[in-house]
């Protein structure tokens, strides 16, 4: 007897199963089909991890790590996370552990947190107005609440991380962790001095390289290791990989780490997403990977030129990585503003506090752009000129309904010259109709 009999609905596709789900998924195609996806945390990531992800292996639990089960008929998911593993230290190279469940990668924070704190314990980390990420300590996060952060930032006159208040920080905090990395810094991160630092202290350096994973990977920026004790980050973003994190860790924290993950902050991990882990760390593996992330930081540099050209003010100068942090107050906006305008012609950034913010987090006076996404599409030097100058245009004709679809259509004319991974255009012109 057939599935179909017990349940005919088992057999289904999406389509005729829930045609109201099909359809919000059919307008996101054509968003991302018509719109420049120029978020810094975004990219599209590949066929082949979204069939794993997609895959059966979502239908098995497997509470613990490879060989340490909770439950029977694991052996082959355990052999598909320790590909995972295997392949992410073979990605990264110096590193010693890895833990490739985490959901996140500000569960991955979290874990770190916890296997390497107590619950009010103190740690260091850049404040996030100044370029660091909302699992670094603010207040209405569980690293703001159950830890006690002191923050160092920038300096004023460059943007650049200012030493002289890490140093503060760290004298003043005598913290378990000091934490290095961010979500809005556009250069290069000294690992080596933060190590020199925290280990002076007697701190341990946790590196949190969510953005820069795959620049990294690809050989293009310092490598974390060997300096830190810890390593998250997420692994989608610049590595192309699904949702979702991992922690790196010395061999001599690998058990705390570990135990961190699970029990301490998760329950059974996503066989299927660590499946689609691996695939990606495969293919970051393959000289291909580092020929895209050499064109992604050639096409950051080029569109920080062009938007500083066409009066943005790009803080720190310009960017050693796929990010641009930029203050609009130059231009008359603020970030909501100017991420609004641009949205309306189909180019696609987030607002961003910059150094020294005077306006709230929803307001801002900046914004964040980022080439991943673009980059993998195929877009070069000559569209990242364009994409400049179409947001310095659409700030200008925010109130004027007539020039911003103007803009539109030339957006969307030139989107549709790099079509997206994954997108058929005729499966989804026939389902539109």
């Amino acid at each position: 007897m057939s599935n179909a009999a017990h349940d005919p609905m088992m057999n289904l596709s999406l389509r005729k199963v829930d045609p109201e789900l099909d359809a919000i998924f059919v307008k996101e195609a054509v968003r991302q089909r018509d719109h420049i996806e120029l978020i810094a945390s975004e990219n599209y990531t590949y066929a082949a991890v979204r069939e794993a992800q997609g895959s059966i292996l979502t239908n098995k639990y497997a509470e613990g790590l490879p060989g340490k089960r909770y439950y029977a008929g694991c052996d082959y998911v355990d052999e598909a996370e320790n590909l995972a593993r295997s392949r992410a230290l073979q990605l990264f190279v110096g590193s010693e552990h890895v833990n490739v469940q985490p959901h996140s990668g500000a569960s991955a924070n979290t874990a770190t947190f916890t296997a390497a704190m107590s619950p009010g314990d103190p740690f260091v980390a850049m404040s996030l107005d100044q370029g660091g990420h909302l699992s670094h300590g603010a207040s209405v996060n569980i690293s703001g609440k159950w830890f006690k952060p002191t923050f160092y930032g920038v300096r004023a006159e460059d943007g650049l991380v200012d030493w002289d208040a890490v140093q503060r920080a760290v004298d003043e905090a005598k913290p378990k962790v000091v934490i290095a990395g961010a979500s809005a810094y556009p250069r290069v991160l000294d690992f080596e001095k933060f190590a020199a630092i925290a280990h002076a202290a007697g701190a341990k350096l946790m590196v949190d390289m969510a953005h820069i994973s795959g620049v990294v990977a690809a050989g293009l920026h310092p490598s974390p290791f060997p300096h830190a004790d810890y390593v998250t980050t997420t692994t989608h973003k610049t590595l192309r990989g699904p949702r979702g994190g991992m922690i790196f860790a010395r061999t001599d924290e690998a058990a705390a780490i570990d135990r961190a993950v699970f029990p301490g902050n998760q329950g059974g991990p996503l066989m299927h997403v660590i499946a689609a882990k691996a695939v990606a760390y495969k293919l970051a593996l393959q000289p291909e990977f580092r020929a895209y992330m050499q064109r992604t930081l050639d096409n950051a540099k080029a569109l920080a030129a062009a938007l500083a050209a066409r009066g943005f003010g790009v803080i720190t100068g310009g960017t050693d990585i796929h990010l641009i942090l930029c203050d609009v107050t130059p231009l008359g906006v603020t970030g909501k503003e100017a991420t609004a305008a641009l949205e309306a012609v189909g180019v696609t950034i987030n607002k961003n506090s910059i150094p020294g913010e005077t306006r709230s987090p929803m307001v801002t006076s900046g914004v964040r752009y980022g080439t991943p996404a673009a980059t993998t599409r195929g877009m070069g030097l000559a569209e990242m000129e364009q994409i400049a100058q179409w947001s310095v245009e659409a700030i200008a004709a925010r109130e004027d309904s007539a020039k911003l679809e103007q803009i539109r259509r030339e957006v969307v004319k030139v989107a549709q010259r790099f079509p997206v991974p994954g997108n058929d255009a005729a499966e989804l012109a026939a389902r539109e109709s």
